[in-house]
């Protein structure tokens, strides 16, 4: 499976407590994350993780548009819901892209709690089958006039 993890920065710390936690089932799991908060969780616990660009720089929609490709199983996003402008565009189409093609989103640590224990247990496996084939695109053929 691979899980998404998001951070605003006064949440930052809280993610890689979180992540530390549950680190042992986050490690058989792909984990990726926007560049600031990949970089702190891979260096806090040792975890791979694909780090996209930061979060302002267009590591949102970087994960989004995975999300959009069924390519993302499972979003854990600590958000912190004091911060001013807070739903930004970008935000707003994460959220609406996971509703859209039915991926679970933690927006805060009890649920992502839920859902990585969830996990655990097998109750998300239903997203196996949800992954598409990645097919090599065919050969473009000439007409010969």
């Amino acid at each position: 499976m691979t899980i998404a993890i998001l951070a605003h920065d006064s949440r930052k710390e809280l993610a890689l407590q979180f992540c530390t936690a549950y680190s042992g089932i986050l490690s058989r799991n792909t984990v990726i994350a926007t560049g600031t908060t990949g970089r702190m969780l891979a260096q806090a616990t040792g975890l791979p993780v694909h780090c996209y660009l930061s979060g302002k720089l267009g590591g949102i929609q970087q994960i989004s548009a995975r999300v959009a490709c069924d390519e993302v199983d499972l979003v854990l996003f600590f958000r912190d819901p004091l911060k001013a402008g807070n739903g930004s565009g970008s935000e707003q189409n994460l959220l609406r892209l996971c509703d859209m093609h039915s991926v679970p989103i933690s927006t805060n640590i009890a649920t992502a709690e839920v859902l990585l224990r969830g996990l655990d247990q097998g109750d998300l496996d239903y997203r196996e089958g949800i992954h598409p084939d990645i097919v090599e695109p065919l050969p473009v053929h000439r007409a010969v006039c």
